[in-house]
């Protein structure tokens, strides 16, 4: 009995390594690219060009373009989205924001291209956009109002006294709503040397985003080694193989759960390898970063009802669209996508990837001990 537990522990860390390792060059390159964007273009400036933006659509267009390639997780972005909110964005770009930023970063699209496919690396963040920019432009439209929480403006222009949530304590509620060790109050970084926005970037990369993301990652990619090892392909594919009706229970999964864009891709990969059609991983992959439940709490809390309900409307209406697109996609290119998720990593050594995974393995260590004790 012991020998036969032993046995599938070991299984499961090996398959969970071999993900690990499969993974790593592309976490690797998504984090550096992470940390350049932290340091050419400052939160300060994309915020207040958000703010700036006039018009419903434009506002949520400029939110859902500047959010897709931001490699902020599920609890980072709420801060990030609200302070946005506090400086007078449209409450249609507020959601665009929320929308397209935790569900595709420069590391998910890299980790997305590295366990699955070109043509899902290529999908997710089109169909992130839309979703983004769909719902923003939907809020803008039918849940525009006077705005309580924001300042007005006298003919003789002086400030009139207008009643206003207290929006500058929303960085810090936003952050106790969730487990990941969100600062909204980043160093600046304008007048910066070279040299010293090259250590930003390294610190902001490796130090600040993988310990927000870290134990996620880890708990995404060990759950889909525990998926690879012991469920049965006929399991997935009986049940789970593809229709409405899977999609449907994924959407149910990936609302509540609080899980980041990096981590729900090495979940479902596994699936998609064990039988999932793509479509249905993907209504699981839309879905899941962009919502959780703390994050429909504070959207609820200081946008509204209305806001929320058009929020998780458009989320579930999108992915479900988006998922039967994709697998009309697959059937009309032929092809059969659990031959070849991962397939796209084949084209870097083993050797590399071994080494690439344990150079992150201190740095997750570090995040996992700063979320926990810090």
């Amino acid at each position: 009995m012991l020998d036969n537990v032993l046995s599938i522990i070991r299984g499961v860390l090996m398959e969970s390594w071999h993900l690990f390792e499969e993974a790593a060059p592309y976490l690797f390159l998504g984090f550096v690219v992470a940390g350049i964007l932290h340091a050419l273009v400052p939160d300060e400036k994309i915020l207040r060009y958000l703010g700036e933006s006039a018009g419903k659509f434009r506002s949520a267009f400029n939110a859902s373009i500047v959010g897709i390639p931001l490699p902020l997780c599920s609890c980072g972005v709420v801060p990030t989205a609200l302070s946005l909110k506090n400086r007078g964005a449209t409450k249609g770009a507020t959601l665009s924001f929320l929308i397209s930023t935790p569900e595709t970063g420069i590391d998910s699209v890299a980790i997305t291209y590295a366990l699955l496919d070109p043509v899902m690396t290529v999908f997710r963040p089109v169909a992130s956009m839309f979703t983004a920019l769909a719902t923003g432009i939907t809020e803008n439209i039918l849940g525009h109002r006077p705005d309580e929480g924001i300042k007005t403006f006298s003919s003789n222009g002086q400030k009139n006294s207008v009643k206003k949530k207290s929006m500058d304590i929303i960085p810090l509620m936003a952050c106790n709503e969730s487990s990941c060790s969100c600062n909204p109050d980043l160093p600046k970084i304008e007048g910066l040397s070279i040299i010293k926005r090259f250590k930003e970037a390294f610190r902001y990369s490796f130090i600040e985003l993988l310990g927000d993301i870290s134990g996620w990652l880890m708990l995404g990619i060990l759950l889909a080694g525990i998926i690879s090892y012991l469920i049965p392909a006929d399991l997935i594919g009986d049940y789970l193989g593809g229709g409405i009706f899977s999609m449907l229970i994924m959407l149910a999964v990936g609302i509540p759960l609080y899980i980041c864009a990096s981590a729900s891709t090495p979940l479902a990969a596994a699936l998609i390898a064990k039988g999932m059609s793509p479509g249905t991983a993907f209504v699981f992959l839309l879905a899941g970063p962009a919502t959780n439940a703390a994050t429909i709490t504070m959207v609820a809390k200081f946008l509204g009802k209305r806001s929320v309900t058009i929020y998780l409307g458009m989320i579930a209406t999108c992915s479900l669209g988006f998922g039967l697109l994709l697998d009309a996609i697959y059937f009309k290119m032929d092809i059969e996508v659990s031959s070849i998720v991962g397939s796209a990593s084949d084209m870097i050594a083993p050797g590399i990837k071994s080494a690439f995974a344990i150079l992150l393995i201190p740095f997750i260590i570090y995040g996992i001990y700063k979320q926990k004790f810090a």
